[in-house]
């Protein structure tokens, strides 16, 4: 591919020689490199040549199996993944990219859908690169290799594992459905305080029947594709699962237990005599809050925030997204994508395990 061929990566001249080798292994020696994807073994070789009789020297190799081991080196995973309802993803795409940057093999973790291989280093064309797979359907995510597979899951809740705006859909059924859609989108852009945006909105739900929580979950709510495979996936090798919403408990408990999230924290919303009040309880669960969710619940588990994969897709989610050990802008605002490294914009939930190494055949449905 074109594109590629003009950004192919010339590695500056070293003074060793680095080879890059897979072999076979057992996945219990490295278990965040997940199933299927091989350690890597970097060979150190140093050459030379004796000027007498032109003699040549056998070369002096130092191995290692452990990337800790090399201090200097680090090694990256790319995922290219391309919208599970359509796979589309060409191999020629894959093998272009994997010989421009000097790949290692390519290892597809689902057909058509979702390859991924090691590379060195990051390289210089990495967005331009990022722009063309866009404008191809695909996903292009670029990973430290180590401690790829992570042990804690953070997860918004709202246009994340739901496929609505909680308070967008109760607008709906007190009739102030597009004033209160266009603040939640400005809140969600940036644009506006949340905490501000947040009471605003509230206020217009004054009056409304509790009742109608209960309908709108019934009636308006659907989950976001992949959320309930991702859950299940991570739970099974061990991980802890966190839902932390700008939205409401009324609804972060009822999704929490519908995925299998271990825990959730979210606003309250204040009723009287079967109808909401216009107020949330205080303090507002906002950005802030959610990354305080992330410091206060890893060491509350013995885990570090490097083992934490956080997802979102507004404003208020920033903070725990450059937090996390990996934070993934899921189908985010534009204004929320551009500040994050790792951006989904066709994959669903699962992209979330391929790009931590997952195969589909490790998919726990």
């Amino acid at each position: 591919m074109y594109f590629l061929a003009q950004n192919r990566h010339k590695p500056k001249a070293l003074s060793v020689q680095l080879a890059v080798s897979k072999r076979k292994y057992n996945n219990d020696l490295d278990p965040s490199l997940g199933k299927g994807v091989p350690p890597v073994q970097i060979r150190c070789v140093a050459i030379w040549h004796k000027r007498e009789k032109g003699a040549r020297t056998p070369p002096q190799s130092l191995f290692a199996t452990s990337l800790a081991q090399i201090g200097n080196l680090s090694m990256y995973s790319v995922t290219l993944l391309t919208a599970p309802a359509r796979p589309s993803l060409e191999p020629a795409l894959v093998e272009s990219l994997r010989n421009a940057w000097g790949g290692g093999d390519a290892i597809w973790l689902a057909p058509d859908e979702a390859a991924t291989f090691e590379i060195p280093a990051l390289p210089d064309n990495r967005w331009s690169v990022w722009t063309d797979c866009q404008q191809m359907s695909a996903d292009l995510v670029i990973v430290p290799a180590q401690g790829r597979r992570k042990k804690m899951l953070l997860a918004d809740m709202d246009s994340t594992m739901i496929q609505q705006e909680c308070i967008d859909e109760l607008a709906d059924e007190a009739g102030v459905g597009a004033r209160v859609k266009d603040i939640t989108a400005r809140a969600m852009n940036g644009e506006l305080d949340f905490e501000g945006a947040l009471k605003e909105r509230v206020g217009l739900l004054k009056g409304l029947q509790t009742a109608v929580i209960d309908k709108v979950l019934s009636e308006r709510i659907t989950y976001m594709p992949g959320g309930k495979t991702l859950l299940a996936t991570m739970k099974a090798q061990g991980a802890y699962a966190v839902l932390v919403s700008g939205g409401f408990t009324a609804f972060t408990s009822s999704v929490a237990s519908a995925l299998g999230f271990d825990e959730n924290r979210a606003n309250t919303l204040l009723s009287e005599n079967g109808r909401l009040t216009g107020q949330v309880g205080m303090p507002i669960l906002g950005k802030q809050a959610k990354v305080d969710a992330l410091a206060e619940i890893t060491v509350k588990q013995g885990l570090g925030e490097s083992d934490v994969i956080a997802v979102g897709d507004g404003a208020n989610d920033l903070g725990m997204l450059h937090r996390a050990g990996l934070g993934v802008a899921l189908h985010a605002k534009p204004a929320v994508a551009a500040q994050c490294d790792v951006r989904i914009n066709f994959g669903d939930l699962t992209a979330l395990l391929y790009v931590q190494g997952y195969s589909k055949d490790d998919f726990v449905m």
